[in-house]
């Protein structure tokens, strides 16, 4: 009669039970992921009321992809945006968050793998002889005596319900996220440093206007003067022109401290002491780009903190699998072996050797409805990550349609407000001309004068607002046109590496 034990059963059982291990192994436990459907509409509002320079359109293939500053053709915003990558500490922060989120990839991930420990040991025991009692009884002890130890052990809990691979999962999720995160982070730096930049190119525009109509203001004095002088003006006349003027060299004093404030911001921004940054002064003319709207449904791939709460979404569905595992029992197979001797030359000897292998299953049978909130508490936080995707969702088209808007808007209100200002400006060229013929008192002269510099002021105000708006619309749009995509494609490598 053949064993049960012999060499072909035991062949046969081992085949078996690898392959149950495997086809057990094979199954996950909890929800597979499914990104929610939000609907987001055909197309924008705000770009449909006034389609006169708001049609969709394509980005320029002639800019490079990310880079969306570019489209303003300034060299020195392109200077300091190459300083931005790479000294601002907040991106430097969401770039280490990434880099952390990859350790915990890996971290993961060894938990698919066996733990191999090794050690070694020596210790000295032994009792002495004594008389304890009142009656004086003796008792004898042993000598003390060495013991030599060295040993390994392996040890394997086989991912049989998918706990560790859903958990894997989680991390690879978190580990996007991370990546639109660094995107989000850099993209809202590189939104501020353009919009400080352009309103202080516009303080600085403010700035020369101020001292143009100064040295205007201090002719007008003089010529007031000379006209008083010859007794063809009243002493108001002088009166009125040196308040126009001193008043505008408060207004012109006040630019420097708003000025001062956006040139602290963007040496923050770009990680330079603003004791040691100094922007010059220079001419800026700076028109307003066009900006391809695109499509609402582009924007769930393009806006990286859109992609981020949709990561974060899967994250927290693989963490409800995590959680219905622990229901399960868990599979642990280990082995251990080494030698063990009282004498340290028959240490490492066939004698001293000991060893022991076998699987052990262990399963909780009531832990007072610990595992059961902890599913609750899974799928809670995955039911909140759906919530704030749909709701990152909503508020990034709010902000489209409001810049949108704004854009829209403020292009209309320039253009009257261009033929305001060509009118007050002809309106002081006749007044000038007026009073230097003698025909009205300078109190006119400066009412008209007053006018024309407020037009001309909010002219480059809503200059600024347009290129402030525009800076608002890209960063809404998800920055440049290719948005996290490029973000995660450039990431792609070191998260494939994180998976190997």
């Amino acid at each position: 009669m053949k064993s049960m034990f012999s060499p072909g059963r035991f062949a046969l059982r081992r085949a078996v039970m690898v392959a149950v291990c495997a086809g057990l192994s094979a199954c996950a436990v909890g929800p597979d992921y499914v990104p929610p459907v939000v609907d987001v509409g055909e197309g924008y509002k705000e770009a449909a009321v006034d389609t006169s320079g708001w049609t969709p359109a394509q980005p320029r293939d002639d800019h490079p992809r990310g880079e969306w500053w570019r489209i303003y053709q300034d060299g020195t915003l392109d200077g300091l945006m190459a300083q931005l990558n790479i000294a601002n500490q907040n991106v430097a922060q969401a770039e280490a968050n990434y880099r952390q989120a990859l350790a915990l990839v890996r971290n993961a991930r060894s938990d698919l793998f066996p733990l191999i420990t090794t050690g070694a040991s020596l210790s000295r025991a032994g009792s002495g002889n004594g008389t304890s009692g009142s009656g004086g009884t003796t008792s004898s002890g042993g000598g003390p005596s060495n013991q030599y130890t060295a040993s390994g052990t392996v040890s394997w809990e086989p991912d049989v319900w998918g706990r560790v691979r859903r958990n894997i999962e989680s991390q690879q999720a978190n580990v996007q996220a991370s990546v639109s995160d660094l995107a989000t982070a850099r993209l809202s730096a590189q939104s501020a440093l353009a919009q400080n930049y352009f309103q202080l190119r516009i303080l600085d525009e403010q700035a020369r206007l101020l001292a143009q109509t100064v040295a205007a203001y201090e002719r007008s004095l003089k010529l007031t003067s000379n006209r008083y002088d010859a007794g063809l003006s009243a002493r108001a006349d002088i009166a009125v022109a040196t308040t126009q003027l001193e008043s505008t060299r408060a207004q012109a004093i006040d630019l420097e401290w708003q000025r001062a404030q956006f040139e602290h911001a963007i040496a923050v921004l770009i990680g330079v002491p603003p004791s040691r940054f100094t922007l010059v002064a220079t001419d800026f003319g700076q028109a307003v780009p066009q900006i391809p709207a695109g499509l609402p449904s582009a924007l769930l791939e393009r806006r990286p903190d859109v992609a981020a709460a949709e990561r974060r979404m899967a994250q927290a569905n693989a963490q409800i699998g995590v959680a219905k595992a622990a229901w399960f029992p868990n599979l642990t197979l280990s082995a251990d072996g080494g030698f063990r001797s009282g004498q340290f030359a028959e240490w490492l000897t066939a004698p001293a050797r000991f060893w022991s292998l076998g699987p052990q299953l262990a399963a909780t049978i009531f832990d007072g409805g610990l595992r059961a909130s902890q599913v609750e508490q899974a799928e809670a936080s995955y039911d909140g990550q759906v919530a704030a995707y749909r709701q990152a969702v909503l508020s990034a088209l709010g902000e489209v349609e409001d810049y949108l808007g704004q854009m829209r808007v403020f292009e209309r209100e320039q253009v009257v407000q261009n033929r305001a200002l060509a009118s007050s400006r002809e309106s002081l060229r006749l007044t000038r001309n007026q009073y230097e013929s003698g025909l009205i008192d300078y109190l006119s002269v400066a009412t008209i004068q007053a006018t024309a510099l407020s037009n001309e002021r909010t002219a480059l105000n809503l200059i600024g607002n347009r290129l402030t708006a525009s800076v608002q619309l890209i960063a809404a749009l998800g920055g440049g046109w290719d948005g996290v995509e490029q973000a995660m494609r450039d990431a792609q490598p070191a998260v494939d590496a994180a998976k190997r």
